[in-house]
């Protein structure tokens, strides 16, 4: 497993520290909580190369399948400002579909990390943008052609989506989402694994807790 998270990592820190010392009083900012819940709509893992013992050696794309995403969001924003910040931690299961008379592999990706969000600070409605990068935690599990494996990497993301307060405090909200990485799994073949790059587009319905 290999780590190369710097950019995120320093992402990470900053948002907190913007958290806790950014405001000196809870009655000028609003922060929320939320969960969502939608569909990953995987592209192919393209570009699939050879690492280790199979460097040099190429393949064809992997078609990867639909699934199920989740995750949560803790968020900052200055009482009616346009510009925010967002925590994020969605994970997804995009398995890697049969190739020909080569079977399935199992592929989980969580990945945690920082959005700067744009809105419209509206009552009742909000449309919202935002951009990020964090860390992509893909594992590869066992079958009957890989060992499992864990490439902890670096990723991005860009979204777009309007929140609905249905209270001064719930709202509900849909999110588009587009996200990327390149994935690594150097040991996927013992001393041998491959790479390939990862998109995906997520729909997202969730709730929110302002306080």
């Amino acid at each position: 497993m290999k780590t190369k998270i710097p950019i995120a990592a320093g992402l990470v820190v900053a948002w907190l520290s913007i958290a806790t010392f950014g405001m000196p009083t809870l009655a000028s900012s609003e922060w929320y909580v939320a969960g969502d819940v939608g569909a990953n709509f995987a592209d192919r893992l393209t570009g699939i190369s050879g690492t280790g013992d199979l460097t040099g050696l190429q393949a064809p794309d992997l078609d990867l399948k639909n699934s199920v995403s989740y995750g949560a969001k803790l968020g900052y924003f200055r009482e009616h400002s346009w510009l925010g910040i967002e925590g994020e931690v969605l994970q997804t299961t995009p398995h890697i579909k049969n190739l020909d008379d080569v079977p399935g592999i199992h592929l989980r990706v969580t990945t945690i990390g920082v959005n700067i969000l744009a809105r419209y600070p509206g009552r009742t409605f909000q449309p919202y943008v935002g951009v990020g990068v964090g860390a992509a935690i893909a594992h590869l599990s066992d079958s009957a052609t890989t060992e499992s494996n864990t490439d902890v990497t670096s990723g991005w993301n860009v979204l777009a989506g309007l929140r609905a307060f249905v209270t001064p405090y719930v709202a509900v909200f849909t999110e588009y989402k587009y996200t990327g990485a390149t994935l690594r799994f150097d040991h996927a073949f013992g001393t041998g694994g491959f790479e390939g790059v990862y998109r995906a587009q997520h729909v997202l319905v969730g709730v929110s807790y302002h306080f």
